[in-house]
Formats: C-alpha cells, structure tokens, sequence
C-alpha cells in the first residue's frame, strides 16, 4: 500500500510517500527513510527502492527534499545540505509517530547526493540504527574535483547572488544536466542525461538544476569528514565497481571504521544502480541483508 503523506522540517512541509508491505495488524516493523538524488524526486529511484524494499517486508518513506519536487521551501532548487540533513532527521521524527512502525528499528538509505547526506546527518542522530547509501556522492566534492578554479569562482559569487535576490532579483539557476550531449561530452554526463533527459528516468518535477548561491554552503560541508561518528552504529555504501563516483564510498568507508562496508556492484557504473534492473536488484539484496540484520527485533 502507498500513501501520499506530508511533514514537517525546518517549518516547511515536505511531499512524501509511505509505502506499507502486508503485515499482521498490530505489529510494528522495521522502517527505512529513503532519500533522492540531487536534482531529482521521490518518484524516480528512491521509488524503485521503495517499491523493492517494500515488497521484502520492510515500511519504506520516501519525501522530496525542501525546495525540491512537491515540497515547500523558496527559492526552489536550492541545495542546503544543512537543510537536507534536517529533511532526514524529520523523516525519521515523522515514521516515529506511525502505529506502523518500530521506533528502535528505523534505517536510513541515501541515493547519489543521498548517499552524502544520510551518513552525514546520521553522525548525530542516533535514531538511525543502519545507515546506507547507493551511488553515494559527497555534493561539493563532487563539483569541486569536476572544475575546481569554476568551483571556486561560483563560492566567491554566491554573497552577491544573495544580495541580489535581497533586491528582488530572481534566484540564478544553474543546470545540472545539459539537455544536448555529443562524443565530447564526459561519460559520466551522458549518462546522467540518459536517465533525467529521456523517458527511462524523466519527470517533470525533476529540473536538474539548482540554486547558484547554495555553493557557499555546499563548500562548508562534508558529508563523510566524520563518518567515524556513525560507529558502533553500521554504515553500508554500495556503488559499482565502474563509477564514476567509486572514491566516495571508499572515503566514507575508510573514514567510518571497522562498522562500515563497501559492497562493489561488479561492472556497474554510477547511473546504473538508479534503475537499471540487474545492478538495483543485487544492490536491493544487499540492503534487505543489511537492514534485516540490523533492525531486527531485540
């Protein structure tokens, strides 16, 4: 059973989406917050795990982070990892009221920029009792290796940017995925613009951009600078062996200690474990694994 529900974070209310399996009444069960990547929405891979997850028993929540998809929050786009932190530990607040679902046995999975979060928002919150990330990517990291001297250009416009809006300018906007790509074009963009820009993973909630002036936070965070505080608590990151975006998980890994596990999906490339069905269904069964041991009853 899916059901649309809402909550808050930080005063604003975020769009999410409750999927429940078929359990005996009366049985609370494990739970497990399930974040999208950045620029997308609730329905586009963390539906897919959602959906998967579900199916094996566990209560799965998905949500649209603030200022993105159905959620509130303005200028919409942008991309607070403070804010998208919050978004988690809202979620997990919000699964802590439901009849449905065993406070002590709630887990979180981040997908992509997701993968960043969760660990990072997870450092503190102590709710999070497994915590897991597919593709994961640390968002500024990320941009900064892709074009550092553009990097550092967009951080050191973003206070004028802020001081534009305050006079009433529009947000500026910057695209994330091309809508053209050619053989000149990075790999890892052509992929990305076969799953956003083509029917395979488009929606329209999903406009892959994002708000200039976030870069000034986005360069004060780290999603895995202190992962190690995540222990005795588990971190799971599972990314393909052909990604783009392998050293991140390895980072995290590396950073968390002997709680943390790095499981290599063989072959598979960053865009790959969004929806392709090979690579998610191993990717699902190593979740299910890791969640059923870790929210199992006590």
């Amino acid at each position: 059973m899916q059901t649309d529900v809402r909550f808050p974070s930080s005063g604003l209310a975020l769009a999410g989406r409750i999927y429940i399996p078929e359990r005996a009444a009366g049985e609370p069960g494990p739970a497990v917050v399930i974040g999208h990547q950045t620029t997308a929405v609730k329905e586009q891979s963390a539906a897919q795990y959602a959906q998967r997850l579900a199916e094996l028993g566990f209560i799965a929540l998905t949500f649209d982070a603030a200022y993105q998809g159905e959620s509130e929050g303005e200028p919409h786009g942008l991309e607070d990892p403070f804010q998208r932190a919050e978004d988690f530990r809202a979620a997990v607040s919000y699964l802590t009221t439901r009849d449905e679902v065993d406070p002590e046995r709630i887990g979180v999975l981040g997908i992509c920029g997701s993968g960043g979060y969760v660990p990072f928002a997870a450092q503190t919150d102590h709710r999070m009792k497994a915590v897991a990330g597919v593709s994961g990517a640390d968002v500024p990291g990320f941009f900064r290796d892709a074009d550092p001297q553009g990097w550092r250009a967009l951080v050191a416009r973003a206070g004028q940017l802020r001081s534009d809006e305050a006079a009433g300018k529009p947000a500026t906007l910057v695209s994330a995925v091309p809508d053209e790509v050619d053989d000149a074009t990075p790999a890892l963009v052509r992929d990305f613009h076969e799953y956003y820009k083509t029917p395979r993973g488009y929606h329209p909630r999903s406009t892959n951009r994002w708000v200039a002036r976030s870069a000034d936070a986005l360069d004060q965070y780290d999603s895995y600078a202190e992962a190690h505080k995540i222990a005795p608590r588990p971190l799971l990151m599972i990314a393909g062996s052909e990604a783009a975006t392998l050293a991140h998980s390895r980072r995290a890994v590396a950073n968390a200690g002997e709680t943390a596990e790095l499981h290599l999906v063989d072959g598979a490339g960053h865009v790959d474990l969004y929806d392709r069905d090979e690579p998610v269904a191993e990717a699902v069964g190593k979740l299910a694994e890791f969640f059923g041991r870790h929210l199992a009853a006590r």
